[in-house]
């Protein structure tokens, strides 16, 4: 196993193009000599005004940019650990995250390091302390839809093997130029765009995510490979098409959270492959997609991986179907996706010891997330284990009716959670995100033609949302809409036994 600083230190004479960005509507870039120099050159500064009795954690609130990949870079070569800080969260909630992390400073302006960047000699030198795979290398958020942020531990072992992993299972070569338009204070931006351009010593860009730039940032940089979370595709799909779309140096695209209706569109439209698979910020729970794997499905475990009953630790029983296609047994095969053998890339979470061991009862890695197992041994997702929903005594899980309402042409996303029945149990309730018109009349004749649809999966409540409320990684937050109650304004709903929205 090799360190980010390894791999880093391997780049120090590498001319190749190493860091490039859009400055003014101009490319610019460094070699990859010129960015191991500049970052080593930024630690020794940040780490001047380090106290020494106080965990050298170092604070970054910045956007995708320059300045934050060098940041990046600085932390794997120097003896600090760099603390990414979501550049949404404010006031307390953001001073909160500060004090959590033990940041001795928090650098929020670009500054220092383009000063880094422009000036100095181009000797490489870092710092005494030598990390092994194990040292941290980075503190990552949680995006917190269950509750606070955590501060996840990224050791260097994290960020190297990701990097690895990636660029084997995607065929990614040193030729490619990886584009990152997702945050870098999140580990998706680190472990699949920074950890597979650190690999393989591809040109790394950054770049702020915009859909309706993000093929032309992708053309400017000449960029043949992209990281995505979330929604990113939805929205570039929601701009207006072009004769030109397919007309992109882009071949492939990985990420995770995509609904396979966008997945496949987006590969129509644009000609490029697109990877989705499945993890966290922890990443400890690792399903592959594979060739053979279903449309909708995440893919196949990986060794160790179960659906476990949380109650009970024993695995659940695969899905059974009927003759739609509807699973039978929901309540008992739908259970927590599980590393029975262990933490996996787990490495805890920093200032937490209680979420700590929540995560890792009974020596096994419990991720939070819902699935289940098909006949065939593939995995399923069925939400976060705070998506349980129960109707008329009956458990629902709210990704596969996710699932369903997306399958309509007019809705563009779909966010389902629980509300309070006045009498007892949960109200299912649906905000939707439409991308074309549609009548209460027509959602109500839609739901009826599902065929795999269950009678008590069919939202009791419709809301209609210019936009689903969103961490900066764009996972729905279902708390905000729980919170805000019974829906008004532009919304449907039905009586208890009716099957038409007013």
């Amino acid at each position: 196993m090799t360190t980010v600083r390894d791999r880093l230190l391997a780049l120090a004479e590498d001319p190749r193009p190493g860091l490039r960005w859009l400055e003014d509507g101009t490319v610019r870039e460094l070699s990859w000599s010129e960015t191991v120099a500049a970052g080593a050159r930024l630690a020794a500064d940040l780490e001047a005004g380090l106290d020494d009795t106080r965990p050298p954690h170092v604070g970054v609130l910045l956007p995708n940019g320059p300045a934050m990949a060098l940041h990046l870079v600085a932390a794997g070569l120097g003896g600090h650990v760099l603390v990414g800080l979501n550049s949404t969260r404010r006031g307390q909630a953001l001073a909160d995250d500060v004090a959590k992390a033990d940041c001795q400073f928090v650098v929020d302006t670009p500054d220092r390091a383009m000063a880094a960047l422009e000036s100095g000699d181009d000797g490489v030198r870092v710092a005494g302390v030598v990390p092994d795979e194990e040292s941290l290398f980075m503190l990552v958020f949680t995006s917190g839809t269950g509750g606070s942020p955590k501060a996840v531990r990224v050791t260097h072992q994290k960020v190297t093997t990701p990097g690895a992993y990636l660029t084997d299972k995607l065929g990614l070569t040193g030729d490619d130029v990886v584009l990152c338009a997702m945050p870098l204070f999140h580990s998706n931006g680190v472990m699949a765009g920074f950890a597979p351009a650190l690999h393989t010593g591809a040109t790394f860009c950054v770049a702020p995510f915009s859909a309706s730039g993000f093929i032309d940032m992708a053309r400017a940089f000449g960029a043949t490979y992209a990281n995505y979370v979330g929604k990113p595709l939805t929205h570039v799909l929601a701009t207006e098409p072009r004769a030109d779309d397919r007309d992109n140096p882009l071949r492939l695209l990985f990420g995770n959270e995509a609904g396979a209706r966008d997945v496949a569109a987006f590969a129509e439209r644009f000609g490029v492959r697109v990877v989705d698979g499945f993890g966290s910020s922890e990443n400890a729970v690792v399903i592959s997609r594979t060739p053979d794997t279903p449309p909708g499905a995440l893919g196949r475990p990986q060794p160790g991986v179960a659906v476990l009953d949380p109650e009970t630790r024993q695995e659940c029983p695969p899905a059974s179907y009927d003759e739609h296609g509807r699973v039978t047994n929901l309540a008992d095969c739908v259970g927590e996706l599980v590393n029975t053998s262990g933490a996996g890339q787990f490495a805890g979470y920093y200032n937490d010891d209680e979420a700590t061991a929540e995560r890792m009862r009974g020596g096994m890695y419990w991720s939070g997330d819902l699935g289940y197992r098909d006949p065939d041994g593939f995995i399923w997702f069925a939400g976060r284990t705070s998506d349980w929903l129960r109707v008329d005594g009956e458990n629902i899980a709210a990704a596969p009716v996710e699932a369903i309402l997306l399958r309509h042409p007019a809705v563009s996303e779909a966010a389902v959670y629980a509300l309070p029945d006045e009498s007892c149990g949960d109200q299912l309730t649906a905000a939707l995100v439409l991308r074309a018109p549609m009548t209460p009349a027509e959602f109500g004749d839609f739901l009826a033609a599902q065929a795999d649809l269950g009678t008590k999966q069919w939202p009791r409540h419709v809301r209609l949302l210019e936009e689903l409320p969103r961490t900066a990684t764009s996972k729905v937050l279902k708390r905000d809409l729980r919170d805000q109650g019974l829906p008004g304004g532009d919304s449907w709903s039905r009586g208890e036994r009716d099957r038409s929205y007013r």
